[in-house]
């Protein structure tokens, strides 16, 4: 399926930390609560349980929102009208401002397509992690990875109204564990490549708490990504 994007790059007047992002979603979810579409909440609060069609990210110290679907009018009162962002109380002034329309493809492919992780991948949950740590070996490790992965992506597609019309093949090409932080918590993220059998946009996310920015990827073609770690 072919998929309208728009991705805006935001540049403040100082360098942003990957925990930015989560204060960039809370401002502008605020701002636009009118619309679910921006923080993931019903109006009586509960959790939207979807793929999210606005996500927010701090690529090499710069804020980058990706929206479609419903999500494009977002990023386009962020772009039109946004001049300043309060973070935690500390205004920052928005310098530079680009955005991006673009169509690119969410579906199967008959090669296997190249990925990075920009930001840490939150692959596991509680019950995941305690068998993750239960393997032992790399090898178990990294097909437990695979199928986590390929069910990434099978609920992405379920949320998006897509069907998988074959089998997904994922192969983790290199992974390290990093320490990161999701609403203050201490999280197992991974960073590394992986190649898989489908076409998934530049900057969107895989795993958990995408909105916040956490595992977000871009295609590789076999060449040298730099990552991003916690600053």
């Amino acid at each position: 399926m072919e998929i309208n994007n728009l991705r805006l790059w935001l540049t403040s007047d100082s360098v942003l930390n990957k925990a930015d992002a989560e204060k960039i979603r809370g401002y502008l979810g605020n701002l636009f609560w009118d619309n679910p579409y921006a923080h993931q909440h019903n109006e009586d609060g509960d959790f939207i349980y979807r793929y999210p069609c606005v996500q927010y990210k701090i690529i090499n110290g710069k804020c980058l929102l990706i929206g479609f679907n419903k999500g494009s009018e977002i990023v386009e009162k962020t772009f039109y009208n946004l001049k300043t962002i309060n973070l935690n109380g500390v205004w920052e002034e928005i310098i530079g401002k680009g955005l991006e329309s673009y169509t690119d493809s969410f579906t199967v492919t008959s090669n296997q397509m190249q990925y990075s992780f920009l930001t840490p991948w939150l692959a596991l949950n509680e019950k995941n992690y305690e068998k993750y740590q239960r393997l032992g070996s790399w090898p178990k490790k990294k097909e437990l990875l695979e199928s986590i992965l390929i069910g990434n992506i099978i609920s992405m597609s379920k949320s998006l109204g897509y069907t998988v019309p074959e089998p997904i093949k994922a192969d983790i090409k290199h992974l390290k564990e990093v320490q990161t932080k999701l609403k203050g918590t201490p999280m197992l993220g991974f960073l590394g490549t992986f190649s898989v059998n489908f076409s998934i946009p530049d900057y969107w996310g895989i795993g958990k708490s995408v909105s916040r920015g956490f595992g977000t990827i871009k295609r590789t073609d076999n060449k040298t990504t730099d990552h991003q770690t916690d600053r």
